[in-house]
């Protein structure tokens, strides 16, 4: 009888520790200000809480609105291989139809491979927690063990359910601070970025292709004879293609490019990781996709519209010194590119020398 007293008691200590660490767990999630810290704590705390081999998150991401988000805000997202995004909720496969609640069981490759895509070792079974908000499905957390019966399909499921709702309502909280954020980044009429978030991300780019030895391009544009539009059609005809050639740029370019509005009808585009051949077969995509379709202007009607572009690399090899001056002179090249494209005739692409 005291064996087993000894025993309940011993049992009790070990499910208070567990409690009060889950319960510091849940205060690192809720105190979270960042999406950075709010990842690297369900990344790296939770495994150890809660004793898991893995830890994965899928998040839904229409139109990769977030992705784009957390990139212009300097958010590495290869520093996180277990974040991972789908666009709908079709892309979670046949697990769709089960997450009401959480699905637990022995690992299938078929049913959970998207989730564990990552993971060299895939684990012996899975729980695969929704994230639900507002009664619509953000995502959901994947839990790994290599233990066969950690997650059998019997287990309660109570405490993982109220694990992941703490961690949507934190998730919706700091996208929507990231979100706030990156409003006071942006250019309110075209959606892109403002000039005083391009200085920065300049600097920030050309910081990292130093570290990383890669080439990093610089493309000035300019809509041709923009003032024309302006009084031929007026303000908000002007508005209206300043809006669709923003949208026309972004279609061309990579999630971890970078595209500013510098005021005006001006924008400036940072190409990462590429050479000058590859960033005229974009910047040519550029200028043929506004040259080619007219305008839809709000007040009705069509505009015809061109724009000019010049471009300057930036090799390796060549990014030294000091990183302001090195940004300040690729910018003043693409300028000077450009300036050659308009007094050549407009509508075309012209390489720095």
């Amino acid at each position: 009888m005291r064996e087993q007293l000894e025993e309940l008691l011993n049992q009790a200590h070990r499910n208070q520790r567990i409690m009060l660490r889950h319960q510091t767990f849940d205060l690192q999630l809720i105190g979270a200000s960042s999406f950075r810290e709010l990842i690297e704590n369900i990344f790296s705390t939770l495994a150890k809480t809660s004793d898991l081999d893995i830890v994965t998150l899928t998040l839904i991401d229409p139109k990769s609105n977030l992705r784009r988000i957390l990139l212009d805000l300097n958010i590495d997202l290869t520093e996180f291989p277990h974040l991972l995004f789908v666009q709908t909720e079709f892309e979670l496969g046949q697990l769709r139809q089960h997450l009401k609640r959480p699905v637990l069981g022995r690992y299938e490759d078929d049913l959970h491979g998207r989730m564990f895509a990552e993971c060299r070792t895939k684990p012996s079974s899975v729980a695969v927690v929704p994230l639900i908000r507002q009664n619509k499905l953000i995502g959901c957390l994947n839990l790994g063990s290599y233990h066969i019966n950690r997650f059998a399909p019997s287990m309660a499921t109570d405490f993982i359910e109220h694990m992941a709702s703490i961690i949507a309502i934190c998730l919706e909280n700091v996208i929507n601070n990231e979100r706030l954020t990156y409003i006071g980044l942006t250019d309110p009429l075209t959606g892109v970025s403002n000039r005083r978030h391009v200085e920065q991300r300049k600097l920030e780019e050309i910081g990292r292709a130093r570290r990383q030895q890669y080439g990093i391009v610089a493309m000035y544009l300019d809509i041709d004879f923009f003032k024309q539009i302006n009084d031929k059609h007026g303000h908000q005809g002007g508005d209206d293609v300043l809006r669709d050639v923003a949208n026309r740029i972004k279609a061309e370019l990579r999630l971890s490019d970078t595209l500013g509005r510098f005021g005006g009808e001006e924008f400036v585009v940072f190409l990462i990781n590429t050479n000058q051949q590859h960033a005229v077969q974009v910047a040519e995509r550029i200028r043929a996709s506004i040259a080619n379709k007219p305008f839809l202007l709000s007040m009705g009607g069509f505009c015809k519209c061109t724009i000019s572009i010049g471009i300057a690399t930036l090799p390796a090899v060549k990014n030294v010194g000091d990183i302001e001056g090195v940004a300040r002179e690729m910018v003043a090249r693409a300028d000077a590119a450009l300036y050659e494209a308009k007094t050549n005739g407009r509508n075309q692409v012209r390489c720095a020398g």
